[in-house]
């Protein structure tokens, strides 16, 4: 689904939790991913979106094989993960690098900033102190903090975004291949949050960086991203270029994310009916057969509860899994049934 050089392959890739009741008795399963394979190419900057409870934490997750998935293939760079064991895949982990939600949760508030990203270095045992004392201060001023005045600091010293930038450099300490960023900007205000992605695309020119980038905010998502990958209840629902998916989504619910991207025209007319969905998400306990998002859908039919869709090219590069998929020629079908009720329960 991508050009270039392939930097990861996911293949299948299944994610599951059990549930367990009071006294151990198992409850039921968690599908939190089922099923999910995409390419990611080297450079490349791939944005997940989708509700929270999508999957997509799980999924990076699943990828660092923190835990490892269920089922599936994780290739980087040719090699699967989920085959590596002890030193093996730690010595991959060392290309793949995760920035977290909250930065000062992610940061030991007992360590210095110079610790803290020294930590993966010590970890890796790289090199001798002189010389990763070097590569700290290297770091530390190429994410825009000068190490003068910030490198014996605590966390709780510093405003957000500079506690963020410190989380980007423990991550590029060890010069990795792979960033995921998992929601690493949504905590920061509009300012800072402008800065941040400047820095982060300045960092994967000069770095040759390929990102992973998580978020449910999908006018951010357009700002950072070659791809875009939308998600729902564990499945891939549509994927394709940045400028095309948001041009001319094609799976229902893609259009709905779209259009609660709020207007600050006060004189702009709201999105139609068809555009918007109403509910909660299934329980990813127990998701409804077939597509898992007719139960909200408005053009669901019989065929959406008895097939499964798959994701299939419906234009140049850009694929989607909907057996009714949205196109200017292609107005929504009548419903099955008559009215059709989106919050209608399995």
């Amino acid at each position: 689904m991508s050009t270039g050089e392939q930097l990861l392959d996911v293949r299948h890739l299944v994610q599951e939790f059990e549930v367990r009741a009071q006294g151990g008795v198992r409850s039921g399963v968690v599908q939190a991913v089922s099923d999910v394979s995409f390419t990611l190419a080297k450079g490349e900057t791939l944005g997940l979106v989708g509700e929270t409870g999508s999957g997509k934490s799980t999924l990076a997750r699943a990828i660092l094989q923190a835990p490892a998935p269920k089922s599936g293939e994780v290739l980087f760079e040719g090699t699967d993960l989920v085959k590596l064991k002890g030193r093996d895949l730690l010595r991959a982990r060392r290309q793949m690098q995760m920035v977290f939600q909250d930065p000062f949760g992610s940061l030991d508030p007992k360590w210095s900033v110079a610790r803290i990203v020294e930590e993966p270095l010590v970890a890796f045992r790289t090199a001798a102190r002189a010389e990763r004392r070097r590569r700290v201060t290297e770091v530390l001023d190429r994410v825009g903090l000068d190490p003068e005045r910030y490198a014996d600091r605590r966390p709780r010293s510093l405003s957000g975004g500079q506690a963020q930038r410190v989380a980007i450099a423990r991550a590029l300490a060890l010069d990795p291949a792979l960033i995921i960023y998992d929601e690493a900007v949504s905590s920061l205000d509009v300012l800072i949050r402008a800065q941040v992605l400047n820095l982060l695309e300045r960092l994967r020119s000069e770095l040759s960086l390929t990102y992973l980038f998580i978020a449910h905010d999908l006018a951010l998502v357009k700002q950072v991203s070659d791809r875009v990958a939308v998600m729902y209840l564990g499945k891939l629902v549509e994927i394709g270029p940045a400028e095309s998916l948001y041009r001319e989504p094609l799976h229902p619910y893609t259009v709905a994310l779209l259009a609660s991207i709020p207007n600050p025209d006060p004189a702009a007319s709201r999105a139609p009916v068809t555009k918007t969905i109403r509910g909660e998400p299934p329980s990813p306990i127990d998701p409804p057969s077939g597509c898992r998002f007719r139960t909200r859908c408005p053009r669901a039919q019989d065929v959406c509860a008895a097939e499964e869709p798959l994701l299939r090219k419906l234009a140049d590069g850009h694929f989607a899994a909907c057996h009714f998929p949205v196109s200017d020629d292609a107005p929504a079908p009548a419903l099955a049934g008559g009215t059709h009720d989106a919050a209608a329960p399995d």
